[in-house]
């Protein structure tokens, strides 16, 4: 294979291929330099977990240490391909600064301890609120990259054992929207449809998805397409010149916090063309009555006047996506993380719905993941829903829960929905929460209004558990912190966006003391001695392939069905997709074929939500609206963002991602091909705009919203004009080995506001209204922030 320079060029090169053609294998490795494969001691089966694609992989081992990865040729996710954070980022995992032993905070610093005395102090507090306060007095705060086995631990502890409404992850950041949108439309989570669905569409819509940056090979899968004969049509929808903008056949760039406007302009188009499978309408949908008569009020002028784009490329595209044969829409953070989340969301199912377009090859709906393991947070009750896709309304599922866990049914707090995470922050700053357990994720970066989140994990009638891999801005702040085993250190399973199973099997040992999440969850239950109503231990189980059967019975006649799964049968696979059973022994490619959906009043996961308030439908309100479980089409009215430009504050500051970090850098900051591709922050800026300020590329540049202030590096770019961007993935200090502070403002979501979306509950990164200035002249900025790397010829 030519030499590559993959941080240059992220998707490597083309394997060009046609429509209904398998997508050819390409086999991308990278070992430390001076290996070869003969060096290698053995390779270990796994899969990514810097993004949410879920790569299949195998990992290289040489003297109890990992030397490199080489992507899975017969996975059928990526066909060999993996991007640049699946091929540096594992580097990360020796890291000089890895937590090697807990630290307790003793006279207000961190100090070193041993297992028993953090335990001890995390079991006598538990014990103490439980007694004095109740369950609702101690919360969970997890993550999108465990494995299943450990969400499930600690949902049967948090849910079960201790009786806490107060579960869910920083999947509320990513992935909320997606699983509600799905709820919404479907009656039920899981993804409709299959990343092969890009071998077949004649058009592929993203909205608010810069697949090119968070799902790396998604994107070289799209490009492969495009390189091929017979193309799809593409349609993107993102303010920003993204990659995926500059492929596009037609371009939208809505001001941020119009997509419902935008969506319906879209929809409008369709109907009025009568672009529309009315047979499938009729047999297999309610509520479309209400659409006609809600999108007839967005013609594409009206559209264009609020949107700010231009009416003829609305109709552009309303042709391109109402006239595809074979149409794939993917939607993320643009539509999640903005005004009206959910609203618009729904929106894009409503365009599947009204075509007939699902359960067919080509005609795919995947309501994306952020993070690589969203979707078992989701399945497993972490994230603030119940295990197995139950309805906390359903007293029935209710008690198939307790009858799994061997408990009274009143041990499981079903009195309301479980708690999300912005709430959960604001019982601890109201002091009705008083111990927070965070694993594995970052809060004092990632949330919005730094400012306010650091104020509450700060106070000292919180007690702040964290336990993570390196000392993060929120493990300094914390009571007692716990060394977590990272992955390939340890065995579990987890799922990807399109419902791909697959299983990471421990490849070397943890550093010093650190354990594995799952371990940690069960030694901790253990401690606090939890037994079930006939006195046994709970979580009945001990080693994380008991944890999967149980899991197995918990899923078992639900949609996300892992009965037809085992870690044999995982293994040496090309990955599996759920559901998976007697029935369908090799997985189900695609949801909903037919038009059966999982949407019966007494099956469904959810009965629905008012799409403006978020105000739950009550169970007969869903029961009249849908006796028979067909999918909803769901009519939403535009409203405007809560925080709209002003003349002090005239432009709208977004936040996202960039290929080369995930998250906070926790990880990804420690590597250093990616750390030196991105070292810094940077503020994009349209050129008309930087024009007009006096600011020319690389200035330094103070952001400021009524929150706090930034101040980064210009970057010029087609960016439309009145918006302003920031990357959130840097915190308060480099991630070095030095530790060290960086001497100015730079974590993005110190200018974002409190602000959620009312369905989904996610919070609101993309409509802050933000001013921008020019400091001074600063070191020249790349138009990308790529580094000047040495290809390696093991790439």
């Amino acid at each position: 294979m030519a030499r590559t320079d993959r941080i240059s060029d992220p998707w490597g090169s083309r394997t060009p291929y046609a429509a209904g053609e398998p997508w050819p294998q390409r086999v991308d490795r990278y070992l430390t330099p001076g290996l070869t494969d003969d060096d290698v001691d053995r390779w270990v089966q796994s899969a990514a977990v810097l993004h949410s694609n879920g790569d299949g992989l195998d990992i290289a081992v040489k003297d109890g240490r990992i030397v490199g990865v080489r992507g899975r040729a017969d996975d059928r996710v990526n066909h060999g391909r993996l991007d640049p954070k699946d091929l540096f980022g594992w580097q990360a995992n020796h890291a000089r600064d890895r937590l090697r032993t807990p630290l307790i905070r003793q006279d207000g610093v961190l100090v070193e301890s041993d297992w028993d005395t953090a335990m001890d102090r995390i079991v006598a507090r538990s014990r103490q609120l439980l007694d004095e306060r109740g369950p609702n007095s101690i919360g969970f705060y997890t993550s999108g990259q465990l494995f299943l086995e450990e969400y499930y631990t600690q949902c049967v502890i948090a849910h079960g054992a201790i009786g806490t409404n107060h579960v869910d992850g920083n999947t509320r950041l990513c992935t909320a929207t997606a699983a509600e949108a799905l709820k919404e439309s479907f009656g039920c989570d899981g993804q409709p449809g299959s990343y092969t669905d890009v071998d077949h569409a004649d058009v592929i819509a993203l909205y608010g998805h810069n697949v090119a940056e968070t799902q790396t090979v998604l994107w070289m899968r799209m490009l492969d397409r495009l390189a091929g004969p017979n193309p799809p049509a593409i349609v993107c929808i993102d303010p920003r010149p993204t990659p995926v903008a500059r492929h596009a056949t037609v371009h939208l760039a809505p001001l941020p916090g119009t997509n419902v406007a935008l969506m319906n302009g879209l929809l409008h188009e369709i109907l009025d063309h009568d672009w529309m499978d009315h047979d499938y309408i009729e047999a297999h949908t309610v509520g479309f009555h209400e659409l006609r008569k809600r999108v007839a009020e967005f013609p594409p002028e009206r559209v264009a006047d609020i949107c700010g784009v231009d009416p003829d490329d609305v109709r552009r595209a309303g042709e391109l996506i109402g006239t595809a044969e074979r149409l794939l829409s993917t939607v993320l953070q643009g539509f999640y993380q903005s005004h009206q989340a959910t609203a618009a969301a729904v929106q894009v199912n409503n365009i599947h719905l009204v075509r007939g377009m699902l359960g067919r090859p080509g005609c795919g709906l995947l309501q994306m993941n952020g993070q690589p393991t969203a979707e078992n947070t989701r399945e497993c009750g972490a994230d603030g829903d119940l295990a197995g896709f139950r309805n906390w309304a359903n007293d029935s599922h209710i008690e198939e829960l307790a009858t799994l866990w061997n408990l009274d049914v009143t041990a499981i707090p079903h009195y309301a929905p479980p708690t999300h995470a912005m709430q959960m922050f604001r019982y601890a700053e109201e002091g009705s929460l008083r111990m927070l357990w965070v694993s594995a994720t970052n809060p004092a970066v990632s949330l919005p209004e730094l400012g306010r989140i650091r104020r509450i994990l700060s106070q000292d009638r919180l007690f702040l558990v964290v336990q993570d891999l390196f000392l993060t801005e929120t493990a300094q702040l914390a009571d007692v912190v716990l060394p977590a085993a990272a992955w390939a250190e340890k065995t579990g399973t987890f799922t990807n966006a399109d419902r791909t199973v697959h299983i990471s099997d421990k490849a070397v040992d943890p550093p010093g003391q650190a354990r594995s999440d799952f371990d940690i969850f069960l030694d901790y239950a253990r401690r606090m001695d939890f037994r079930d109503r006939d006195g046994r231990p709970l979580p009945a189980w001990n080693t994380p392939d008991e944890a999967f059967e149980a899991w197995k019975r918990c899923s078992a006649g639900r949609p996300c069905d892992y009965t037809g799964l085992s870690y044999e049968k995982l293994r040496g696979s090309g990955g599996i997709q759920w559901p998976c059973n007697a029935e369908h022994p090799d997985g189900v490619e695609r949801l909903y074929a037919g038009g059966e959906f999982f949407a019966a009043p007494d099956y469904c996961e959810a009965y629905g939500k008012d799409l403006i308030t978020g105000a739950p439908l009550e169970p007969t309100e869903y029961r009249a609206m849908n006796p028979f479980g067909k999918a909803i089409i769901k009519a939403a009215e535009y409203v405007p963002p809560h925080e709209r430009p002003s003349a002090e504050y005239p432009c709208v500051l977004i936040t996202g991602r960039t290929v080369y970090h995930f998250h906070t850098r926790t990880k990804t900051g420690r590597t250093p091909q990616l750390q030196a591709a991105a070292p810094e922050v940077w503020v994009e800026l349209a050129r008309a705009d930087a024009l007009r300020a006096g600011i020319v590329e690389g200035d330094l540049v103070e952001i400021r919203t009524v929150r706090g202030c930034v101040t980064a590096a210009a970057r010029l770019t087609d960016l439309r004009r009145g918006v302003v961007f920031l990357p959130f993935h840097y915190g308060y200090w480099d991630t070095g080995d030095d530790g060290g502070k960086d001497g100015h403002h730079r974590a993005a979501n110190e200018l974002t506001l409190t602000d959620w979306d009312p369905v989904s509950k996610q919070p609101i990164f993309k409509t802050a209204a933000a001013s921008v200035r020019r400091i001074g002249a600063g070191m020249a900025a790349t138009p990308e922030p790529v580094a000047h790397a040495v290809a390696d010829e093991h790439l």
